[in-house]
C-alpha cells in the first residue's frame, strides 16, 4: 500500500489522473506477491507423505466430504459455526470489498487519502490479529468471537451515522481491529472443533464458508445500493445485519462440546 501511494503521488504530481496510476499498482502488487513467495518455495519442505492407494486425490476428496455430511450430528456445533462463518464473513467481506468505494462516494475521500486510510486499517488489523490470540485464550472461543462481532456492530453504525472524517477514521479503525481479531479467532476456532487428523479438510469447508460469503456480501450490498437509489449509507446498514445473524448463531455453540467430538473421532479412528 506504501509503495503504491508513493506511485500514485508521483503519477498526479506529473499531472496524470489517478486511473493513470491503476496499472503501475497492479505491477508493483504483482512484484510483491512474486518476491513475498520466494521464501515458501525456497526453504519449506514437504513432508507428509499421504496415503492414496488407488484412489484419485478427486475421488478421496469427495468420500471425506461425504463422510462428514454423513456424520454431520457428530460435529454439529463445528457444523453451526461453519454456517455463523458465512453470515459474518459476509458482513466482513462488503466492508472489505467496497471500503474504498464507501470512503470516496459517501465521506468524498480522494483516491490518495483512501490509499492512506486502507494502509493504516491494515496496520491496525495486524494488531488486532496479533493481541487478540492473548484476548481469546483467556475468554475462550465463543466470546471471543462474539466480541468481535459486536464490534463490527458498533463499526456499521458509526460508519452510518459518520458525517464528519474523524468518525469515520473511528469505524474504520475499529474494523481493522476486529478484522484482523475475527480472522484469527475464526481460525482458532476450526482449529478446536476439528478433529485433528482432519484438519485439512475442515480448514477446507471453512475455506469454503469464507469463499461463499465473499459473494454474498458484496452482493448484498450492491443490492440493497441499487433497491435504495445510491444510498451508500443505508447499504452498509442493511450489510451489517449479517454480523447481527452470525451472533444469533454464535449463541448455539458449545466450543468444549464439539472439542469433546472431534477427539472421540479421533479416537474411534485409531
Amino acid at each position: 500500500m506504501g509503495l503504491c501511494l508513493a506511485y500514485l503521488t508521483a503519477v498526479e504530481s506529473a499531472g496524470g489522473a489517478a486511473a493513470d496510476a491503476v496499472p503501475g499498482c497492479m505491477l508493483i502488487t504483482a512484484a510483491l506477491f512474486a518476491v513475498a513467495s520466494l521464501p515458501t518455495f525456497a526453504f519449506l519442505r514437504e513432508r507428509a507423505r499421504p496415503a492414496m492407494g488407488r484412489e484419485s486425490w478427486a475421488t478421496a476428496a469427495v468420500t471425506r466430504v461425504s463422510q462428514t455430511v454423513h456424520h454431520a450430528r457428530r460435529y454439529r456445533d463445528l457444523a453451526r459455526f461453519l454456517l455463523c462463518t458465512v453470515f459474518y464473513q459476509a458482513g466482513i467481506q462488503a466492508v472489505v470489498t467496497l471500503a474504498a468505494i464507501y470512503a470516496q462516494e459517501a465521506m468524498g475521500f480522494t483516491t490518495a487519502r483512501t490509499l492512506v486510510l486502507i494502509l493504516v486499517v491494515n496496520v491496525t488489523a495486524a494488531v488486532g490479529a496479533f493481541c487478540f490470540g492473548y484476548v481469546q485464550d483467556r475468554v475462550g472461543h465463543v466470546r471471543a468471537i462474539a466480541l468481535t462481532l459486536l464490534g463490527w456492530i458498533l463499526m456499521v453504525l458509526l460508519a452510518w451515522r459518520a458525517e464528519s472524517a474523524p468518525l469515520f477514521w473511528l469505524a474504520a479503525n475499529i474494523a481493522g481491529l476486529c478484522m484482523g481479531a475475527s480472522q484469527s479467532a475464526g481460525r482458532a476456532m476450526v482449529g478446536y472443533l476439528a478433529p485433528p487428523d482432519r484438519l485439512a479438510e475442515f480448514f477446507g469447508l471453512w475455506g469454503l464458508a469464507v469463499k461463499l460469503a465473499s459473494i454474498l456480501g458484496p452482493l448484498t450490498y450492491g443490492l440493497a445500493n441499487w433497491l435504495s437509489g445510491g444510498d451508500h449509507r443505508r447499504a452498509i446498514l442493511v450489510t451489517g445485519s449479517y454480523f447481527l445473524v452470525g451472533l444469533l448463531l454464535l449463541k448455539g455453540i458449545d466450543a468444549e462440546r464439539g472439542r469433546r467430538a472431534a477427539l472421540s473421532e479421533t479416537a474411534e479412528t485409531a
